[in-house]
């Protein structure tokens, strides 16, 4: 199906019947920057947030080269932006091969550490079959999808950055999770429920946009049913981790955050257009073309100081980049559903400072926390070995199960439990499926995580 003549669509008409692609295996995915399926029709601003505008079948494969056997649906929906201006964004539906004995189908939104501004590090382009993007963190993510999808749970993912990138951006994370929500619940080519008991998990750029989703659920989204929110390593303070990276291993992470949120923060681009050397400024304008482990690789042990013509720390203290690490800070509101909160202590990428800041904000504004501070884990291997523990409290919201007493501190390390084995030996099989392309069946972790 051409989709360029829709986006060209001469009113809001096209918006009450919604076109849909059928799979086609020889077809091989488009960037998003050039693929006309995530150009919005004309009119679309007029839909209501969450509306599909338009919908196809995709082929998933990981690392874009192993077929998966799934059913996934890519839906273009109406969201908007932190200014509140109409856009339009994608998610990829995968559903599950095996639904649970429920009659209801829970959905759980996962949000991918994207960390980066090229549409090649998009979920909805990442996960694709022929999909050319090394280095994108969300295929390796695949992984973690099919495990919820092996509980019988249908996964939503969104492009949570929006059809431009903006990483570290306020607000709008949260539209584009809940409204890819709206429009998951509502497609015609899904058969899910309006009343579907909803979960989000995200970890690290993935919990950052968790988090903003479960901020603004209560006040946006107040009619769906969303009982639990996963924020791994939630990036609760992009200022302090910013100082924290530059110039060790990861501190490509920053500048890409920084190059992101230039172009949406005139303030800051004005910033670096005067002090940024020429050399910084083709630099940050190269990390819109790089993948994330591209980026790091690139960027390794770069000190950001070293490009500008005052000392780093008199920039980071001017009133306009203050105002944009003030801005994209988490804590502006506080989550309706309950959370739990995961972050190793010796995270050597997100400060354990500000995660504790942050679940004592949420807490004393009277949300139910959890947070579990495990103190024998580092970031990157928190997040599988988290897992487990992720899956099992989402599988008790959805079974409605006692919250419990209000937990602010758990610190049983994740490596000394082993439940924790137990879970990850299912994910080794789920693991070893995804890898072959064979048909991952129903094959819950939970149950053996207690």
């Amino acid at each position: 199906m051409d989709f360029g003549s829709t986006a060209a669509a001469p009113d809001a008409e096209s918006i009450g019947a919604v076109p849909h692609q059928p799979l086609d295996r020889s077809a091989r995915p488009q960037l998003p920057t050039d693929d006309p399926f995530y150009v919005a029709p004309s009119g679309f601003q007029h839909a209501a947030p969450g509306t599909v505008l338009r919908s196809r079948d995709v082929e998933l494969a990981f690392l874009g080269l192993i077929p998966q056997q799934v059913r996934a649906v890519q839906l273009l929906y109406r969201t908007m932006d932190m200014n509140g201006n109409p856009e339009a964004a994608a998610t990829t539906v995968v559903i599950p091969v095996d639904r649970g004995p429920e009659r209801i189908c829970p959905v759980v939104s996962y949000q991918c550490a994207i960390d980066a501004i090229s549409s090649r590090c998009f979920p909805s382009y990442a996960l694709r079959r022929h999909a050319v993007a090394p280095g994108a963190v969300p295929q390796f993510e695949m992984l973690l999808v099919a495990a919820a999808v092996a509980e019988g749970w249908a996964v939503s993912v969104p492009d949570h950055e929006g059809v431009s990138g903006a990483w570290g951006t306020p607000y709008e994370p949260g539209y584009r999770v809940l409204d890819g929500l709206r429009a998951a619940i509502s497609s015609e080519q899904l058969t899910l429920s309006q009343m579907a008991p909803i979960g989000l998990w995200g970890y690290s750029g993935g919990g950052l946009a968790s988090a903003w989703a479960a901020e603004m659920s209560g006040s946006y989204a107040p009619e769906l049913n969303i009982v639990g929110a996963v924020l791994g390593s939630p990036v609760g303070d992009l200022g302090r981790t910013f100082r924290k990276l530059n110039g060790t291993f990861a501190s490509a992470l920053p500048a890409l955050v920084v190059a992101a949120l230039a172009d949406v923060y005139p303030g800051l681009q004005r910033i670096i257009a005067e002090h940024a050397s020429e050399s910084g400024r083709a630099l940050l304008e190269r990390l819109h073309h790089m993948t994330t482990v591209e980026a790091i690789v690139r960027l390794w042990r770069t000190d950001m100081g070293d490009l500008l013509d005052q000392p780093l720390e008199q920039i980071l203290s001017t009133p306009e980049v203050q105002h944009v690490f003030a801005d994209i800070k988490l804590g502006v509101a506080v989550p309706t559903p309950p959370v739990l909160i995961i972050q190793a202590v010796h995270d050597e990428i997100i400060s354990v400072d500000g995660i504790d800041e942050l679940a004592e904000t949420y807490a004393s504004g009277g949300a139910h926390v959890t947070y579990h501070r495990d103190m024998f884990s580092e970031h990157l291997l928190l997040h599988p070995m988290s897992a487990p523990m992720a899956l099992r409290w989402l599988s008790d919201r959805f079974a409605a199960r006692p919250l419990g007493e209000h937990l602010l501190r758990t610190k049983w390390p994740t490596l000394f439990n082993p439940s924790t084995y137990k879970g990850m030996a299912r994910l080794a099989v789920i693991t070893a499926k995804v890898l072959t392309g064979r048909k991952v069946h129903r094959l819950p972790l939970s149950e053996l995580d207690r």
